[in-house]
């Protein structure tokens, strides 16, 4: 029986165990642990094996929307909350989520900011700073689109909103951590273009990236966050042509 004050902390992993630690016991105020691993290699499962109050499922994993939706279906309480291995929340933001589901609201979805860091610096820029995402919900009203296989994206039956406090994003370790990123959601992004019927040309080749690096270069400052931001955006750049250059590949 799902009860409407308690939460269920979600989690989907693959070889994080440079995190998984860490981020469970940053939720320990969870009333429910749930992890969704795709078969790890690394250690994370046996870590995982640690925790009695972690419930840890293996799947095979397909996609985002299609691993979030599974972990969605294992939860028992009214309210989730989902975050990922790299993600924290801090002492201010656990006290807004607590508060929030402990008083009637008619607002069924949260959104939340996310402070990114890079190789342990503050990213401020770089096409970072306005970036927020679902991450608390009632779990009766929202479910992951199916077809949205990378960036997911939640189908929200009623009102949402935002949450006022931050979460921290320790995103990449590294160049070579951000690149292996990059390669793997472009891969996904060339699935879901495929899917569409979408086709590759020159122009996504040369033009798309360059634009990419551009915006987020220059227009969305990214040259104040240093040789930080050089590198972050010559790789979003890079994960842009990567996808197309997978494209090409599904089309044959």
């Amino acid at each position: 029986m799902k009860d409407s004050k308690k939460i269920s902390v979600l989690i989907i992993t693959y070889n994080e165990v440079n995190h998984i630690e860490e981020v469970i016991n940053n939720i320990s105020f969870a009333d429910e642990i749930i992890v969704v691993d795709s078969f790890s290699t690394d250690g994370t499962v046996e870590i995982l094996s640690k925790f009695k109050q972690v419930t840890t499922f293996q799947r095979e994993f397909i996609n985002f929307a299609d691993q979030r939706n599974f972990a969605i279906q294992q939860a028992t309480h009214d309210w989730i909350l989902f975050i990922d291995a790299d993600e924290r929340i801090t002492d201010k933001l656990k006290d807004e989520i607590i508060t929030t589901i402990d008083k009637p609201t008619t607002t069924v979805a949260f959104m939340v900011r996310r402070l990114y860091y890079f190789k342990k610096k503050r990213i401020r820029f770089s096409g970072f700073q306005t970036d927020t995402t679902y991450r608390l919900f009632k779990k009766d009203n929202v479910k992951y689109i199916k077809d949205k296989i990378v960036h997911e994206m939640p189908q929200i039956d009623g009102e949402n909103g935002i949450l006022k406090n931050n979460m921290l994003h320790y995103c990449f370790n590294s160049a070579k951590h951000y690149k292996t990123k990059m390669e793997h959601y472009a891969s996904l992004k060339a699935q879901e273009l495929y899917q569409k019927g979408k086709k590759a040309n020159a122009l996504h080749f040369i033009f798309r990236p360059i634009y990419k690096f551009i915006v987020n270069y220059i227009f969305r400052f990214g040259f104040l966050d240093g040789k930080e931001g050089l590198q972050i955006c010559y790789l979003s750049a890079y994960g842009v042509y990567y996808r197309y250059k997978e494209l090409k590949k599904l089309a044959g």
